[in-house]
């Protein structure tokens, strides 16, 4: 039966848009311009979800065949309120050739805009749709990246601090020896003093070995978190580690859902913080392992996209921190920003409150398609 929710038309617009300023220095990153992937949902009765994605290493092209053949077929014509229905409908569908990497990305561009529909079909911003936990959030400012030189991370980790934020996230490993990274450290410490938490990102750059040898000379400089110490799968890695440190150790951001995190909950003492990212399962799934890690004492700061998981923050109680990064602040109308006492707060509009600015959708598109029934 066809209603004012039946999903009628999925619209895609690929864009590749300048950054603003010079590319990021994180090392790891070699486009020269940012790939946005939006999506829109349109129901019959005209309400319209979005949402986005930043695949950060290429493929929306990709994305967008992906979403053409293998999600829009289970999507269109259903029930956009029927959200956990298609979560599990486009999962089982895909898990021969999916289960991780580009078909879960692409489901989750979906599920995030449903729930935009829903928030603003309910008159209702996501949080509160959820059942609102809080309406603020602290943040840590990203993007101390390890390109910027020693000089250059303490000037970044200034600017966020001048603005409020009472924690920084600065880089290690990749394109510097260890002991130049510990080095580093102590110099950030010195320089923003010890009212200001210093996280430390190794994304994944370290065998844990190197890990536990440069993280003993760390843990002189109290950093909050060591983030990412060894790649995704070296679980036995991350225990070892945390167990060898006195610093916390926390992961998750190129993890799939909870199935792939189900190793961290079974040893719940080695991430006490875990860093979904939600393009790897959208909104469904994140609240999901948050309410699985509640229970183990494990908290949630999530992997980028502060605009969007700013909504999930303030819905659930383990929340930690959201990570802000400047670079897409740009993209929006009306842009999710830090308070002067360094926290983040939900936009009280229906669904979750996001909308590109129009001059972004019609200069930077490179791409894109509409799929009807």
């Amino acid at each position: 039966m066809t209603t004012a929710t039946t999903i009628t038309e999925l619209r895609t617009t690929l864009l590749q848009v300048p950054w603003q300023g010079a590319a990021p220095a994180a090392g790891i990153l070699s486009a020269a311009k940012r790939d946005i992937f939006v999506l829109e949902i349109e129901t019959q009765g005209g309400l319209i979800g979005m949402s986005y994605l930043m695949p950060l290493r290429g493929g929306l092209h990709t994305l967008d065949a992906c979403l053409q053949e293998l999600i829009a077929p289970h999507v269109i014509g259903r029930d956009a309120t029927e959200v956990e229905a298609i979560w599990q409908a486009l999962y089982k569908s895909n898990f021969w050739l999916g289960r991780m990497g580009v078909t879960v990305f692409a489901q989750s561009a979906v599920d995030m805009a449903l729930w935009d529909i829903i928030g603003k079909r309910a008159s209702l911003p996501l949080f509160r749709l959820w059942g609102a936990a809080r309406t603020e959030i602290p943040a840590y400012g990203s993007g101390v990246f390890r390109g910027l030189g020693r000089d250059g991370m303490i000037a970044r980790a200034k600017e966020f601090t001048a603005q409020g934020l009472k924690a920084i996230k600065m880089q290690v490993a990749h394109i510097r020896p260890w002991r130049e990274d510990v080095e580093n450290v102590r110099a950030m410490r010195e320089a923003v003093g010890g009212g200001v938490e210093i996280m430390i990102d190794v994304n994944m750059g370290w065998d844990a070995d190197t890990a536990i040898q440069a993280g003993h000379r760390i843990d002189e400089f109290d950093p909050y978190w060591l983030e990412e110490p060894v790649v995704a799968e070296d679980f036995t890695g991350y225990r070892r580690i945390a167990a060898a440190l006195k610093t916390r150790i926390v992961g998750g951001e190129s993890h799939f859902g909870r199935n792939d995190l189900r190793p961290f909950f079974e040893a719940p003492h080695s991430v006490p913080i875990l860093q979904p990212d939600p393009m790897r399962g959208g909104y469904t799934e994140l609240r999901k392992i948050a309410a699985a890690a509640e229970p183990w004492g494990i908290r949630i700061a999530p992997h980028l996209f502060h605009e969007t998981m700013v909504h999930v923050m303030a819905s659930i109680p383990n929340a930690n921190y959201l990570e802000y990064m400047t670079w897409n602040d740009d993209l929006w109308i009306e842009p999710v920003l830090p308070s002067k006492n360094g926290t983040m707060s939900p936009p009280e509009r229906p669904g979750h409150g996001l909308a590109f600015r129009p001059e972004i959708l019609k200069d930077c598109r490179v791409g894109g398609q509409r799929i009807k029934g």
